[in-house]
């Protein structure tokens, strides 16, 4: 009897083991994929239910967003860079069904297959390309991963190129060209500027033309901004135009001799060029240190 008492005891305990072992919970962002004798049953909604052990089985879907790190891939790209690119792709499951019934590991083939992604689609890209335009190629490594995933349940979100990795070598030559092409833009903007500069001091050149006075004017007002450091040699170029009056002006008369019963009028010969611009020169030298000089007045009439 006692035997009998104990053994129902120990029936009792291990099916209230048992039953308790039965009940399973699930989160709200769970769903359960449930077997019994091996037969695929409905997919079970979040709250409790009671998976019965040695007759039924469950595998628990998360359908959270799942971070996704891709390992750094050595790739060459499609002009022959060695280049080493890493990415991150999330993805989350949209059916829990699919997403064990047609892979075993939904979260490791989806790994496998953005990591063979990256590369064909990098393999296939030019350096400037992936550096430069990197939400195309997002765009392409999602579309192409999606593509592949979706059979699975499982839908790919975002795919996002992370770092790119380039020879040290390759680096310095990028930054070279880029050296060289912003000394280009800067010579380009510096001949613009000089071609609109020679177009103003032609049209500075053409009114100053119109009056020999005023470029006379131009002349002595350097004169006046060069006199100001006294400890400077100016050598100031003088073209003939100038020289001219002082030419004129300097040039002596010629005389007849006395006695001479010549009536001709007398011909002024030809004015020394070498004396006109000496005196010239010193009047303008006499100029410049009076105008230089700082108890000097000069008065204008």
């Amino acid at each position: 009897m006692t035997a009998w008492l104990i053994a129902t005891l120990v029936a009792l305990a291990a099916l209230v083991v048992w039953l308790l072992a039965s009940v399973k919970i699930l989160q709200e962002y769970e769903r359960g994929v449930t077997f019994r004798f091996g037969r695929l049953r409905p997919v079970l909604a979040p709250g409790v239910h009671l998976i019965f052990p040695g007759l039924d089985s469950m595998v628990r879907v998360d359908l959270r967003i799942v971070t996704l790190t891709i390992p750094p891939q050595e790739v060459i790209t499609r002009d022959n860079v060695p280049a080493r690119v890493n990415a991150v792709v999330l993805f989350r499951v949209t059916d829990p069904v699919l997403s064990v019934m047609t892979v075993e590991n939904h979260a490791i083939a989806t790994s496998q297959m953005s990591q063979t992604t990256l590369r064909s689609v990098v393999g296939r890209s030019d350096l400037d390309t992936l550096l430069a335009h990197r939400a195309d190629l997002n765009e392409d490594l999602a579309r192409t991963i999606n593509a592949q995933t979706e059979p699975w349940g499982v839908e790919v979100k975002v795919v996002e190129i992370k770092d790119v990795e380039i020879p040290q070598a390759m680096q310095r030559a990028m930054a070279r060209e880029a050296e060289a092409e912003r000394d280009r833009r800067a010579k380009i903007i510096n001949a613009h500027g000089e071609l609109q500069a020679s177009e103003e001091l032609g049209q500075a050149a053409e009114i100053l033309s119109r009056n020999p006075a005023s470029l006379q004017l131009r002349y002595l007002q350097t004169l006046l901004e060069l006199g100001a450091d006294q400890k400077s040699t100016v050598v100031f170029p003088l073209p003939m135009d100038i020289l001219g009056p002082f030419l004129a002006g300097k040039a002596p008369q010629q005389l007849a001799p006395a006695g001479s019963a010549d009536p001709s009028p007398a011909v002024d010969p030809v004015p020394d060029p070498a004396a006109a611009a000496a005196a010239f020169a010193a009047a303008v030298a006499a100029a410049v240190a009076a105008v230089a000089s700082p108890k000097t007045e000069v008065s204008h009439s």
